[in-house]
C-alpha cells in the first residue's frame, strides 16, 4: 500500500488542496510542486525512481501546466481520462506490479497471477478513463467532481482490497501446502 500511496502522492495533494480551498488552479499548482518535490526528495536520498513515478511526474507537469495555461473547464474534466489511459498503458507492461509486492507474496504467487492482476489494473484504468469522459460530457462539473474524487478513487480502493484479500489467501494456502507435515 505504501508504494501505491507514493505513486498517488501528487493526486492526493491535489484532492486535499482542492477540497480545502475549492480552487482547481491553486490545487493544480500545488500538485505540480508536490510531484517535483517528491522526485527531488527521492533523488537526494539516493532512492531509485521507478518508471511509474517518472510517468506520474511527467503527467502532472504536462497536464497540470496545460490546465493552468488553458483555463478550460472541459480540458480539466477530460484530463483524468488521458491520465488514466496513460497509466493503463504503462500497466500493460508485464511485471510492473512486482515492486508493489512484499517478498513473501513474490515467492508464493505464480507469475501468471501477478501479471494477471497487473493487466486487471490496466483494464480498470481504461474503464475509469472511459467513464470519466462519459461523465464529463454528460453531467455537471459538480457530479464530475464527485465521480473523480470519490468514484474513481473508490474503484481503485475496491480493486486494491479485492486483490489484497485474494492474493493473501493464495499466499497463505501456498505456505500451508509447503509446510512440513508433522508426524504425530
Amino acid at each position: 500500500m505504501k508504494e501505491f500511496l507514493i505513486d498517488l502522492f501528487s493526486t492526493l495533494v491535489f484532492i486535499t488542496v482542492f477540497f480545502a480551498i475549492g480552487d482547481i488552479y491553486i490545487a493544480t499548482g500545488v500538485a505540480i510542486l508536490a510531484g517535483m518535490g517528491q522526485i527531488a526528495f527521492f533523488k537526494l536520498r539516493g532512492r531509485s525512481v521507478d518508471a511509474m513515478q517518472w510517468m506520474s511526474l511527467a503527467l502532472v507537469i504536462v497536464f497540470g501546466g496545460a490546465t493552468l495555461y488553458l483555463h478550460d473547464p472541459r480540458f480539466i474534466m477530460v484530463k483524468p481520462s488521458i491520465i488514466h489511459f496513460a497509466i493503463g498503458a504503462v500497466m500493460l507492461r508485464r511485471g510492473w506490479m512486482g515492486r508493489y509486492l512484499p517478498p513473501v507474496a513474490k515467492s508464493n504467487l505464480s507469475r501468471s497471477m501477478i501479471d494477471g492482476w497487473g493487466y486487471a489494473w490496466a483494464v480498470l484504468m481504461f474503464a475509469l478513463g472511459i467513464a470519466n469522459i462519459v461523465i464529463a460530457i454528460t453531467f455537471s462539473p459538480e457530479i464530475w467532481g464527485y465521480f473523480i474524487s470519490f468514484g474513481a478513487i473508490g474503484a481503485k480502493l475496491a480493486m486494491f482490497a479485492t486483490q489484497y484479500v485474494l492474493m493473501r489467501a493464495t499466499v497463505i494456502r501456498n505456505l500451508r501446502r509447503a509446510a512440513p507435515v508433522s508426524a504425530d
